[in-house]
């Protein structure tokens, strides 16, 4: 793999020379700025042998780098090794950027080329005024991996099927008319619509394009009078194009998505510039007026309505009854028989399936033992796996795609004796997922403002972890969803009752071992007083936190509180849901403390 790497940048520096361009840059995205990929775009992947899901890659004549964030500084670095690649860090302090790392590494007057249709507003305008400084051109070039990439895989044209309206609650008709009263309060009369994930909530469709998430290749135009979804003909069936034209949706063919913005002129359109690539953007900005913020759809799409959350909760218990017996069995097993990770990964999946409305997994199942534990996005794959003793802990991070709603969930478990450090550690984490789950604040609080709750104990204690503290969720969607955050990188958009995120503050000690606990959680209203509006969040997770890795004396009143009645609450659910064979488990799982 190594020299086919090397291969590959010699084939595209060749590629490169013909465009007279001396670097290129790659956004690691497709045309609809997502963090899964469908086959064709796997861009990253393909030039550099990184198999994570976040990082950009650039390309001199001479030099490569990709950049990636702490999730992935371990696996990137040994994946890179030997390509010839080098790892950057990203969203860490004294960061060296693409653009500086492109400026110090090329003279005054060079070209840096990029596929505009695949990378975003926001990103290009980052990459020209960084470059503006040093005299280095931004140049627009084709895809030049098409000349290098042999056999590279088609847009994917599998059929998208319907979400019936029992599970997404809300017509497609109805979200319209939201959306074009959104559109009148920007004084904006269409909203060109890119991102996957956006499209399937709106039309009330999904789709299997890309792996894990339930989601179909396409784009929208969108308005009080228009209504435009261009997709490949082949994916929608006659009985759905009927239903779509009846809800007044036009469909139009996914490759006249282009010609067809080059024809709207003297309109006004809101385009969101972090997910809209450049090449639309600037099709339409030549004839037109553009209103920018965030995506309209992506605001909506986050407000779960009741339905929707009756379904995350129905998703849960069956969710809650798996992961039980996933655990009984792991406990069962270790020590007895060869188990690797890999083949726990795998049985996640298989108790998951037994449930009714399982559409897959929602993302690929992360278990690390051990040292493994501290790769915070470990793919573990049959050819690398390890085999799991009763000794120390496994952190697994899974979830699944329900008809009803997706799930995500990390438990941190022994299977055998940790240390008084581990203890130590996982106390403090488990203080901080408590804190964010009680948190009350008021209206127009933002996800970095409430941060901090969950990395207080880790903070006091000079620990702290790199990645981000709580992302959206999707309702039979992406595992990750926007707008909103919780992290400590600034985000405008408010926490807002109806958002589904997650809690997952966490810690790791590299070469030794990391931990996690995870819920997923529901922002509600709590009261209104003289003083405001205030908003807290709700458990959605069903699953037991292993007491056994918890120092109690370092927990509060409080703390303990939250855990017991957490248990108890789960014990509740999820008996009447299990085969009598693990009642006795879940008894001792979510016993008291």
């Amino acid at each position: 793999m190594k020299l086919e790497i090397k291969q590959r940048l010699t084939a595209l520096r060749t590629e490169m020379k013909k465009q007279g361009i001396d670097a290129w840059y790659i956004s690691g995205t497709d045309p609809h700025s997502s963090e899964y990929l469908p086959k064709r775009w796997e861009t990253r992947e393909y030039i550099a042998g990184f198999t994570g899901s976040y990082g950009v890659v650039a390309v001199t004549l001479d030099k490569a780098a990709l950049w990636t964030d702490s999730r992935y500084f371990l696996q990137a670095t040994e994946e890179l090794e030997g390509t010839g690649i080098d790892m950057m860090k990203m969203r860490v302090p004294d960061a060296v950027s693409p653009d500086t790392w492109l400026s110090q590494n090329l003279p005054a007057g060079s070209k840096v080329g990029l596929d505009a249709q695949s990378l975003t507003v926001n990103a290009f305008k980052s990459l020209q005024k960084g470059f503006l400084k040093k005299d280095i051109e931004l140049v627009e070039t084709p895809d030049l991996l098409e000349a290098v990439w042999e056999d590279r895989p088609a847009v994917p044209n599998d059929k998208v099927f319907e979400l019936e309206l029992k599970y997404s609650g809300v017509g497609r008709p109805e979200k319209q008319q939201k959306i074009a009263g959104e559109l009148a309060n920007f004084g904006a009369d269409i909203h060109v619509v890119s991102m996957l994930d956006e499209l399937a909530w709106l039309y009330n469709l999904r789709g299997s394009d890309v792996p894990y998430n339930p989601v179909f290749t396409a784009f929208a135009v969108v308005g009080k009078d228009e209504n435009l979804l261009f997709v490949d003909p082949g994916k929608v069936d006659s009985e759905l194009q009927s239903k779509l034209e009846a809800d007044g949706v036009e469909l139009k063919d996914y490759s006249t998505f282009y010609d067809y913005l080059a024809e709207i002129k003297g309109k006004t359109v809101f385009v969101d510039p972090s997910t809209l690539n450049y090449a639309a953007y600037n099709v339409l900005a030549n004839n037109n007026e553009t209103v920018e913020g965030t995506s309209l759809v992506a605001i909506q799409k986050a407000l779960k309505n009741e339905t929707e959350l009756e379904g995350f909760r129905s998703a849960m218990k069956k969710d809650g009854v798996a992961l039980v017996e996933s655990i009984y069995w792991l406990k069962d097993v270790i020590g007895k028989q060869t188990v690797t990770d890999y083949e726990f990964g795998e049985k996640l999946a298989e108790f998951r399936a037994k449930q009714d409305g399982f559409k897959g997994e929602s993302f690929h199942p992360i278990v690390g033992y051990k040292s493994r534990g501290a790769i915070v996005h470990l793919h573990v794959f049959a050819d690398d796996a390890q085999p799991l003793e009763a000794d120390g802990v496994v952190l697994f991070d899974s979830g699944g795609q329900y008809i009803d709603g997706t799930t995500d969930v990390t438990r941190t478990v022994a299977l055998g004796a940790v240390s008084d450090q581990f203890k130590t550690d996982f106390t403090l984490t488990l203080k901080g997922m408590i804190g964010l789950t009680q948190a009350k604040f008021p209206y127009g609080v933002k996800g970095c403002h409430l941060d901090i709750l969950a990395r207080q104990a880790l903070w006091e204690n000079g620990m702290n972890y790199g990645h981000g503290t709580g992302h959206g969720v999707g309702h039979f969607l992406n595992v990750h969803e926007g707008p909103m955050a919780i992290r400590l990188e600034y985000n405008e958009n408010l926490m807002l009752p109806g958002q589904v995120l997650s809690n997952e503050p966490a810690f790791y000690r590299e070469g030794l071992y990391g931990l996690r606990t995870e819920n997923m959680m529901v922002c509600v209203e709590r009261e209104t007083t003289e003083f405001g509006r205030f908003l807290g969040f709700d458990t959605l997770t069903l699953c037991p936190i292993d007491t056994s890795l918890i120092k109690v004396d370092l927990l509060t009143d409080k703390e303990r509180k939250w855990l017991n009645d957490y248990h108890r609450w789960v014990n509740d659910e999820l008996k009447p849901l299990l085969e009598e064979k693990y009642h006795a488990f879940l008894d001792e799982q979510t016993q008291a403390i």
